[in-house]
């Protein structure tokens, strides 16, 4: 029998999203590991990890697009393997890789879409004006997709998967290839739906994650590795702190002094970064100023969750 981990809410009655050791295997590769998760309803969950981490299998599974190796999940209550078209009824899905009729035009990819999931021609209507607008692609609605840009497509894949106001949402790096401008947008749409949505996001974005996420779990070779609000896990996970200062006359006297007493000391021109377990302000300027340096700013940089990330699942590139 499969136990949940600590990361599992038992009170089934507050989660939309459950996974009870839930797993992949492909051939010899293991994509995701008796994965247990519990998302509460109307939280915006976020999913972060390396490419082939088993973010993308993991919304697979919950979506109905790949039977689970061993293991379950639910989806406001229903069974993924024992109850497959329910789930779809309840869920939105924007994948990875945008699904869309090439040859039709923006309304008629949402009139499509709308149709199957049964909604009423005059709120279908109403609704898929609503979303191209909010997308910012109204002045396109009757041009062919395959005339849009993958930031155009992008927005209209989760327009689709808004269509029919699911309760849950899955948005696989939704805002990939859209330029500053238009991923604002999308994320001020999406923060506004928090709450009354439940939605999983997985993305590449740290800033998006950070700015978004109610929690964010970490996924590496299959397992979670980390898990809490943005805040938690950068309070948590990073044990050094990191100070920045510009100066003249950092001399190499000056700054081997300064080597000679903190872990990590880098100098680029006119600015030096110390990094160490503890590090007292006072201190360090009051020792650059004895050694003849003239200190003009120093502070402490803030964490962020890069930092917090490439600290859990290392620097280097991965397939």
């Amino acid at each position: 029998m499969t136990t949940r981990n600590k990361a599992t809410d038992k009170s089934n009655g507050s989660l939309a999203v459950e996974t009870i050791g839930l797993t992949k295997i492909y051939d010899t590769i293991l994509a995701v590991d008796e994965l247990n998760l519990g998302i509460k309803k109307g939280e915006l969950f976020a999913l972060l990890g390396p490419n082939g981490a088993g973010k993308t299998t993991a919304i697979n599974m919950l979506s109905g697009l790949l039977k689970p190796t061993s293991g379950t999940a639910e989806v406001m209550g229903y069974d993924i393997n024992r109850q497959p078209f329910k789930v779809k009824e309840v869920i939105g899905v924007s994948p990875q890789e945008t699904t869309l009729s090439e040859r039709l035009n923006s309304l008629e990819n949402l009139d499509l879409i709308g149709r199957l999931h049964g909604i009423e021609p005059e709120r279908l209507k109403t609704w898929s004006r609503l979303l191209l607008e909010t997308m910012g692609l109204e002045k396109r609605a009757k041009d062919q997709v395959r005339k849009f840009s993958g930031g155009m497509k992008r927005r209209l894949s989760i327009a689709l998967a808004l269509i029919h106001n699911p309760e849950v949402i899955f948005l696989d790096e939704p805002t990939l290839g859209l330029d500053p401008q238009a991923r604002r947008a999308v994320w001020e749409y999406i923060a506004g739906l928090k709450g009354d949505k439940t939605i999983l996001l997985t993305t590449h974005y740290m800033e998006e994650a950070d700015f978004l996420a109610d929690r964010i779990g970490i996924i590496d070779e299959g397992k979670i590795v980390a898990l809490g609000t943005p805040q938690k896990l950068k309070a948590e996970k990073l044990d050094t702190h990191t100070m920045i200062i510009k100066a003249w006359n950092l001399t190499q006297k000056v700054v081997a002094d300064i080597k000679k007493r903190y872990a990590q000391v880098e100098v680029d021109g006119g600015q030096m970064t110390v990094t160490d377990k503890y590090i007292s302000f006072e201190k360090i300027v009051d020792q650059l100023h004895s050694n003849g340096a003239l200190v003009r700013s120093a502070y402490f940089k803030e964490p962020t969750l890069e930092d917090v990330y490439l600290k859990i699942t290392g620097k280097e590139l991965r397939e």
